[in-house]
């Protein structure tokens, strides 16, 4: 049997957090607004500090089961990709298990991503369904990144935002998820990165020590850092190679696929992938307009967007391309 994915269901946390809000908080930024704009954010959602990824997981559960009329009982496996646990153990998974009383009978694992987190999650998926007879796994990809975030640290609450999604994987005899492609650089993982509140460097007297750079954002060893010029050069250096080792490894060819879906990191950086990798503009979708980036959730996102407008045939060839912490990318061909 073949895996292939099913269905996607999204959730959100009430609060939002618009373009008008980031200017009153940050009125300096005012006259920057023309090249933040360009980032292609409008809205983002945003967690309260008493929710963790694991009730926002539960949620798009819940609404993936009443959604698509999924028998809980059916899943016999249950992947949580996030970047926050509820606690050091025992797994988020396991705590999922119970809140939405599955079965005994279900595995249940953590997997540690970010921005590579569906592709990495959707390959052990599409393993467990062809190799270990598992027919309904559950992909759980919840952020709530926000919370990581320093208060002054006006780049990263542009460009993000909370949510999750959760992606049902089945089986069938029609072959659809195909060859990975992956890669990894560790020498450069202080490109995205929370440096202190680990095993390595506990939180000591320093760590809230604030760090501003040359463009006046602010931030600290204990909160989230991004080096967004690094990552910016690193999509466009990266991932038109992914998408040619990807088209190689499927034997497929450009022309062929139908829709690009990437990691929706910045729309600027989108664009000018779309441009090196020479993709039709009416094929590579930008869906991060009302959500920002998301991490592991932007992908399943942007084609849970092409499959609510009902823009997505059967027979279909879409490609997934993802990027980020770690630094990480991976991606693969997926038939409708």
């Amino acid at each position: 049997m073949e895996a292939y994915i099913d269905c996607i269901s999204e959730f959100f946390p009430e609060k939002t957090y618009c373009n008008e809000d980031f200017f009153n908080e940050f009125p300096q930024l005012k006259s920057k607004e023309a090249s933040l704009l360009k980032i292609g954010v409008s809205n983002r959602h945003v967690v309260d500090p008493t929710t963790t990824s694991l009730d926002l997981a539960v949620n798009a559960a819940h609404k993936l089961f009443e959604e698509h009329k999924v028998n809980p009982e059916d899943i016999d496996f249950v992947i949580f990709c996030s970047l926050e646990f509820d606690y050091a153990l025992p797994s988020s998974a396991a705590v999922f298990q119970n809140k939405l009383g599955l079965s005994n009978n279900v595995g249940a694992i953590d997997i540690v991503s970010s921005c590579t987190g569906f592709v990495h999650a959707l390959s052990l998926a599409k393993g467990m369904v062809e190799s270990n007879e598992r027919k309904n796994v559950l992909l759980l990809f919840p952020s709530t990144l926000s919370k990581t975030f320093h208060k002054n640290d006006y780049n990263s609450k542009f460009i993000f935002g909370d949510g999750a999604t959760a992606v049902l994987i089945k089986e069938r005899n029609e072959p659809s998820i195909g060859q990975f492609v992956f890669g990894t650089d560790g020498d450069r993982a202080d490109y995205i990165i929370i440096k202190d509140g680990g095993a390595r460097n506990p939180i000591n007297e320093l760590s809230f020590k604030e760090d501003e750079n040359e463009y006046g954002n602010i931030t600290c060893r204990a909160n989230f850092f991004m080096n967004g010029t690094g990552v910016f050069l690193f999509g466009l250096k990266t991932i038109p190679k992914l998408v040619n080792d990807i088209l190689t490894k499927n034997n497929t060819k450009l022309e062929d696929i139908d829709f690009f879906v990437f990691h929706q990191a910045n729309a600027f950086l989108l664009e000018a992938i779309r441009k090196k990798i020479d993709a039709p503009q009416e094929k590579f979708i930008i869906a991060m307009d009302q959500t920002g980036n998301t991490v592991a959730s932007s992908i399943p996102l942007a084609l849970n967007s092409l499959m609510k407008e009902g823009k997505l045939k059967t027979g279909h060839k879409v490609m997934f391309a993802a990027f980020g912490t770690g630094l990480t990318w991976g991606g693969t061909i997926v038939k409708i």
